[in-house]
């Protein structure tokens, strides 16, 4: 039964936490799913693409509108911020609430995780829609082009970010020496982290900042995040897929120069046109990503990968379930993805608690399992991580392990009244914000579990 009522808590969430309206200071009508009315009211951008791909199992329409009202706040830069604040009454307490800069009054200037493209390719899948998807395709195509421009790391290769918000993962222990936190109180690690993000932002802030203002000069804070370029990673190849199914070359609606005719399919799976050239450019940008995370991430003593701290120069040596996302990518090697697999993401001590999957290893001395420090990403389990290593261990061919994985996510989130923000690895205690959306992955999960259900002998 705890399949069904996940179910239920995310198809209740996914109805309380619609959104519509028309924004006066962005003049555009808008149709999307907060993460929470009490406590995340706005559109949030990695959020929103998590609620479109569990909306596309309940309501396909609502599922394009999701990510159309998202897509609609992409700039003619091709910037997408992390942070859409469509409702006028509501903008006021943004920037004290959430410690965010505002930019042209309804954007933050800070980015999220490219979960955008892997939505995009759900929606699309979900409901064979070509039109739409050559109507979203261009400004998604131009969000990972401004990616590429303005922050890629010219020593690694990989994505860099310039505060700890804009990888979603917030609060986590990887980040507390370059913010200076050193508190081993559970009490004080949440005052002292946001302190530390307010001292950041007001460095930063200034009235001529833009999203493309250089700030990897300032040396602050200048991370090469693994979370952020395996959704990347991912993202581009999710795109190339799109291109070709789109049949254009991602710049327009279709046409002469880039529809399906006149395109001439190659043994060596390369295609001829504008679409191909520009599908197997994105596949080459998607392995180079992948190839960066082995050269530069890749612990081999530890069997792990590890964050890159641009400013100290040295690896993040935290271990947390970012740790073991590379592990969705085919250009990461099946022996290293078996290894983090086997030695970290199944090893009971670490990852495999009661209710996995922990943001943080049980072994780490910051694991807070219980949310005493009232900081997310700290050791609680949350199902859009979850939601990535399913799909992870299922193309690894751990597919038992990976309904397992499922199937306890499923417990947590029916243990509770409403779907929560995170939950307790140990108990499956619900923690954080309530009626939180993208718990509602679980409507996701239980679909491919019923789709190619485990069979046994």
């Amino acid at each position: 039964m705890s399949v069904t009522d996940s179910c239920a808590r995310a198809r209740a969430t996914l109805a309380r936490n619609h959104r519509t309206g028309f924004s006066q200071a962005a003049q555009r009508r808008y149709d999307f799913t907060c993460p929470s009315p009490d406590s995340y009211p706005f559109q949030w951008a990695w959020d929103s693409s998590f609620h479109a791909i569990a909306l596309s199992h309940l309501d396909p329409r609502r599922a394009q509108d999701e990510l159309r009202t998202l897509l609609g706040a992409v700039t003619p830069t091709g910037f997408l911020p992390h942070m859409v604040l469509w409702q006028d009454d509501l903008r006021p307490r943004a920037t004290a609430d959430f410690r965010i800069d505002l930019w042209q009054g309804w954007r933050s200037v800070t980015i999220a995780p490219p979960v955008v493209a892997r939505a995009v390719e759900h929606v699309y899948r979900a409901t064979g829609d070509t039109l739409w998807l050559r109507r979203v395709l261009p400004p998604t195509l131009a969000f990972f082009d401004w990616l590429k421009s303005h922050r890629t790391s010219p020593g690694t290769g990989l994505l860099e970010i310039y505060q700890p918000d804009e990888s979603g993962l917030d609060s986590s222990p990887k980040y507390d020496t370059a913010l200076g936190i050193h508190t081993a109180v559970p009490h004080t690690v949440h005052t002292a982290w946001h302190d530390a993000m307010r001292s950041l932002i007001t460095a930063y802030s200034s009235p001529a900042r833009t999203p493309e203002t250089p700030l990897r000069t300032r040396k602050l804070f200048v991370w090469n995040d693994v979370l952020v370029n395996t959704v990347y990673a991912d993202g581009l190849a999710c795109l190339a897929r799109l291109v070709r199914a789109a049949g254009t070359n991602g710049r327009g609606h279709g046409g002469r120069t880039g529809g399906p005719h006149g395109r001439t399919d190659r043994p060596d799976g390369r295609t001829d046109g504008p679409d191909g050239r520009t599908a197997q450019r994105l596949t080459e940008e998607s392995r180079a990503v992948g190839d960066a995370l082995m050269k530069h991430c890749w612990d081999e003593e530890a069997g792990v990968f590890h964050d890159l701290d641009l400013v100290a120069g040295k690896r993040s040596a935290v271990l947390t379930a970012s740790s073991l996302l590379p592990v969705v990518l085919d250009s990461v090697p099946e022996a290293v993805a078996r290894r983090v697999i086997e030695q970290h993401l199944l090893e009971e001590r670490e990852f495999w608690r009661p209710y996995p999957v922990p943001s943080v290893a049980a072994t780490e001395p910051s694991y807070d399992p219980s949310f005493r420090t009232g900081a997310i990403f700290r050791g609680s389990s949350w199902v859009n991580l979850n939601w990535y290593l399913y799909w992870g261990l299922r193309g690894r061919g751990y597919r038992a392990e990976a309904d397992t994985l499922a199937a306890r996510t499923c417990v947590f989130v029916a243990g509770c009244d409403t779907t929560r923000e995170c939950y307790d690895p140990e108990d499956a205690a619900g923690q954080g914000a309530r009626s939180f959306g993208w718990s509602s992955l679980v409507l996701d999960l239980a679909s491919a579990m019923a789709a190619d259900p485990v069979r046994e002998g």
